[in-house]
């Protein structure tokens, strides 16, 4: 259960050329604290093998990873560098089970459904450990996250969700908190309850893709950064055209989530791209931090324009949150700072040093959609802001879908996915509309 992360800190792309100004101006804590980050040359030529990835992040490199250790010749591609998008640049988050929780889940696509979408949510997490154990990534892994109720109307909807995951999904990991036991977790009186779920976790998101990228290409996966793809012409052996050559092949797969547009206009509509943003503070003493977080686990609010909070290894705290839709934001610093020190007002004093930002694509149901267009061409995108975890899941699936195992992908197809009304053309000022309603509704509680 993932509870709106990414989508409540959103800056629409109605006011992108601001989002864009403000992203050359970031300073990204993932960035400054990369490890063995490894240089991969553009394509230059044309290529020919069995899959071709579209997308240097999450989603692609586990594709194609899974894909090369079923012996099939796959090449991928990056328009800048491995993890520069959202999979570089988000809250480090991992939960078990969707973004809308698991009743909406089922009262959507029905509860049979619901199980194995739940099966395959906690299967991803278990794909994620064994991967940064198996490859030895260094990537700060801890367990643990933790969702707190804002409001006696929160607390009973997680309290809900909680019996639903253990009476329909068997489902043990989660411990109820009561609002007198939470100071032992975090250091605030904002909260009235909170739900841990000890299968969750967070990481270094830029240094956990990192590793994923060594691992793919020792695997034999050809990965091209800088090379940016133009143009898809689908057909027994589709071929795309990049910046400065093209790959044919047997199969294609769109992994660049909120950041490809224009290889199909249908996909496009399907998902709106969202700008989130989060910052960092300076190194806490170890007592100053634990006066902030008792617990290593991450923490997320319950709110619709949320916030979510977590320890870095080095005793900084990470805090992304809401943003405000329809106005124009020189610096969203400002805004975070103040919804953290709403929460932690004991650490006023202290300095932020990185902010930086990153779109994540959501779809209209908040579920990730998972899928095939005609007999060869692949995609997954929307992961609403719980691409961290079920990316492991989508490069699983699409995997055994291309090695003529289809069963679970059919499961995401069933999803009854919708273009945003309007399209392309009317998806933001819609969505904006009503990301206010959900603003007002948190602040009239």
């Amino acid at each position: 259960m993932r509870i709106e992360q990414n989508l409540a800190s959103a800056e629409l792309q109605g006011n992108e050329v601001n989002s864009e100004k403000y992203h050359l101006m970031e300073t990204n804590y993932y960035q400054s604290t990369a490890k063995n980050a490894q240089i991969f040359s553009p394509l230059d030529q044309d290529v020919s093998v069995d899959i071709c990835v579209v997308g240097g992040g999450y989603t692609g490199l586990l594709s194609a990873l899974e894909l090369a250790e079923r012996g099939f010749s796959v090449a991928l591609v990056e328009a800048k560098s491995i993890g520069w998008g959202a999979s570089g640049r988000n809250g480090g988050q991992i939960a078990t089970g969707y973004q809308p929780g698991m009743i909406e889940t089922a009262n959507l696509v029905g509860l049979d459904d619901s199980r194995k979408l739940w099966e395959m949510s906690v299967e991803a997490t278990q794909i994620l450990k064994t991967r940064i154990a198996d490859h030895e990534i260094k990537c700060d892994l801890k367990e643990g996250e933790l969702y707190a109720a804002t409001k006696n109307s929160h607390r009973s909807w997680l309290k809900r969700e909680m019996l639903f995951c253990q009476d329909n999904f068997d489902f043990q990991g989660y411990d109820w908190i009561d609002e007198a036991d939470l100071s032992n977790y975090i250091g605030t009186s904002r909260y009235k309850a909170g739900l841990l779920d000890h299968q969750g976790g967070h990481l270094h998101p830029l240094n956990y893709v990192l590793g994923l990228a060594q691992a793919a290409a020792a695997a034999g996966v050809q990965i091209f950064e800088r090379t940016t793809a133009l143009d898809l012409k689908t057909g027994v052996k589709p071929v795309l055209q990049c910046t400065a050559g093209k790959i044919t092949a047997s199969s294609i797969i769109l992994a660049g989530n909120a950041y490809v547009k224009g290889l199909n206009a249908g996909l496009d509509a399907r998902i709106i791209p969202v700008s989130s943003y989060i910052i960092a503070t300076e190194r806490l003493p170890s007592d100053r931090a634990k006066t902030v977080l008792q617990t290593e686990a991450c923490v997320s609010d319950t709110n619709f324009n949320l916030d979510y909070f977590r320890m870095s290894a080095d005793h900084r705290l990470l805090y992304g949150g809401r943003d405000y839709v329809g106005r124009h934001r020189a610096d969203p610093k400002k805004i975070l700072r103040h919804h953290m020190l709403r929460t932690f007002p004991q650490i006023a004093d202290v300095n932020i040093e990185f902010a930086w930002g990153g779109k994540v694509a959501v779809t209209r149901h908040r579920l990730p959609d998972i899928g095939r267009i005609g007999r060869n061409i692949y995609y997954a995108h929307g992961f609403s802001g719980q691409g961290l975890p079920l990316s492991a899941i989508a490069g699983r699936i699409l995997a055994e879908a291309i090695g003529g195992e289809m069963e679970r992908l059919d499961v995401f197809s069933r999803i009854p996915h919708k273009p945003f009304p309007g399209g392309t053309a009317l998806r933001v000022p819609l969505l904006s509309l009503a990301m206010k309603y959900y603003q007002l509704r948190d602040a009239l509680g």
